[in-house]
């Protein structure tokens, strides 16, 4: 299994960066304009065991897949999820979102991912895995968070 965690301070109140995550699709789809679709399958009033059947685009093809709330924390100055699926029956993917808020305008955001291939010829494919899409995505989720935040 291979790990991932980057940290980006984002000048943007802890709210605005939370709604990209724990909002509508369209919301989503700014940080992850992939994602062409997020239905609900199960809702728990947690969010812990909620699923949602989500069709991610990659190239022409569409995969599907269902996402489950593995963890769900939402306090006024911290929230944090953390969802896992399984990708193609090749890998089980798990994806953390944390905000902290450091102060009214400025909130520490943090992703952690994991990728655990299920097919032994796949680790060989990990062992040359860089941090370069995590780090385009939280500086995407920066890019975004603070421009809708200077909409405001």
């Amino acid at each position: 299994m291979k790990q991932w965690t980057k940290k980006i301070e984002i000048d943007a109140p802890i709210d605005k960066i939370w709604d990209l995550f724990d909002g509508s699709l369209e919301k989503m789809q700014m940080i992850m304009p992939q994602v062409v679709g997020n239905t609900p399958i199960k809702v728990t009033e947690e969010g812990v065991g909620t699923i949602y059947r989500q069709q991610y685009k990659e190239g022409k093809r569409i995969e599907e897949y269902d996402v489950e709330t593995l963890e769900y924390v939402n306090t006024p100055d911290y929230k944090r999820m953390k969802v896992g699926f399984t990708l193609a029956n090749m890998f089980e993917i798990t994806a953390g979102y944390e905000v902290k808020k450091l102060t009214d305008s400025k909130t520490l955001f943090s992703y952690t991912t994991t990728n655990q291939p299920l097919k032994a010829f796949l680790k060989l494919f990990l062992l040359f895995g860089s941090d370069k899409v995590v780090v385009k995505f939280v500086n995407r989720v920066k890019e975004i968070a603070e421009s809708q935040n200077a909409l405001v």
